[in-house]
């Protein structure tokens, strides 16, 4: 079992965790769900030992591994494969040994231990894993150093995902995945089978991969079951009782408050006075949850509705180097009405459309 105890951090003179105390099962998969800004990273940033606590602790059972993606993409001449499989520190550890360990008792014992961790079927399983998150098998064979950062965040995500730490702690995973990328992850968190942690925005995610959600509000963390919608029908409910326990307490301590202005030189109800003023004192207000205000998004309508058809593509081209279009033949109608979503791999000009949709680029041809 995960335990966070009495975790205590500020920075910047800001409380971002204020003794804050969480215990999450063996095997669980958990969201991390709160404002920007409250500590999500920070907490998995705290786990993983890259910052020290200015107080508590973590604890969990010293044979588990914890691992999360590494914050740098992995540059070099290595492919792809062999990046992954470098993840591994005990597989390429065993397996150089055994290149040179002359023991008969070594030699079995090393054996051994790759034959438990599936050392033989290792490239098998982070090929399956580079290629559910895009990657060809001749891609894979190519240095890391001619992909994007993008790409090669993904393969740091690979990296991780091949070495299956039994507390797997997880940003944003979907940021750097197209659609397909984002289904393939989904299915592979679902039948991961030790505990996961995962920082995300991603509604879908949350409902489809994790039984519970860890909701980082005020410095305090606290775990509801279920996926983000059973988190949210919680919540609410939590929020409407603590409102109708506050008005309660309200009016109770307005009638007390009350009695005590009317009876308090009355020296017949002197002592009940003297008693309410002692329950007044011993009441702890009730704070209410309340949202955080929030900004909210404002698009000015139209003063007037124009004609059909808003843009029209017939046979257009568009690209950064007029003799190789990253697009051609591009016939397309779009209307008032419209509401169209935009997929594809990435890579094969989603946000080039959109620049030629919205002017900032100028068809090459049609």
């Amino acid at each position: 079992m995960l335990h966070i105890n009495d975790l205590t951090y500020r920075i910047g003179g800001r409380v971002l965790f204020d003794k804050a105390t969480a215990g999450i099962p063996a095997g669980h998969k958990v969201g991390i769900v709160g404002r920007n800004g409250t500590g999500k990273t920070t907490l998995l940033r705290l786990m993983l030992g890259d910052l020290p606590p200015d107080d508590g602790s973590f604890s969990w059972p010293k044979t588990s591994r914890i691992g999360g993606v590494a914050q740098e993409a992995p540059g070099g001449p290595q492919s792809l494969i062999e990046t992954v499989l470098a993840a591994d520190k005990e597989r390429e550890t065993l397996l150089k040994e055994a290149e040179t360990a002359s023991d008969p008792h070594r030699i079995a014992e090393i054996q051994l231990r790759l034959s438990d961790i599936g050392a033989h079927s290792a490239p098998a399983r982070a090929a399956q894993i580079l290629s559910g998150l895009g990657f060809s098998e001749e891609a894979q064979q190519r240095p890391c150093s001619e992909f994007s950062g993008g790409w090669r965040m993904r393969v740091a995500l690979a990296s991780v995902l091949f070495t299956a730490p039994e507390i797997l702690l997880l940003d944003e995973p979907t940021n750097y995945l197209d659609l397909e990328g984002t289904l393939w992850l989904e299915s592979f968190l679902a039948g991961y089978p030790h505990t996961v942690l995962i920082v995300s925005h991603d509604r879908d995610l949350l409902n489809k991969c994790v039984g519970a959600i860890l909701h980082l509000s005020e410095g305090r963390l606290t775990l509801y079951a279920g996926g983000y919608d059973d988190f949210e029908a919680a919540r609410r409910e939590k929020q409407s009782l603590q409102l109708k326990l506050k008005k309660k307490q309200d009016d109770a301590r307005r009638h007390m408050e009350a009695f005590v202005e009317r009876f308090r030189a009355k020296a017949s109800k002197a002592t009940q006075a003297q008693s309410r003023l002692k329950a007044l004192a011993k009441l702890q207000p009730i704070a209410a949850e309340m949202e955080n205000e929030v900004v909210p998004f404002r698009f000015p309508s139209p003063q007037g509705k124009l004609g059909n058809p808003l843009i029209r593509l017939e046979d257009a081209s568009v690209g950064y180097d007029a003799d190789k279009p990253v697009l051609r033949r591009l016939n397309l109608r779009l209307d008032m009405d419209d509401r169209i979503g935009l997929l594809g791999a990435n890579g094969n000009g989603k946000s080039t459309l959109a620049k030629l949709l919205c002017g900032r680029m100028e068809p090459t041809d049609g």
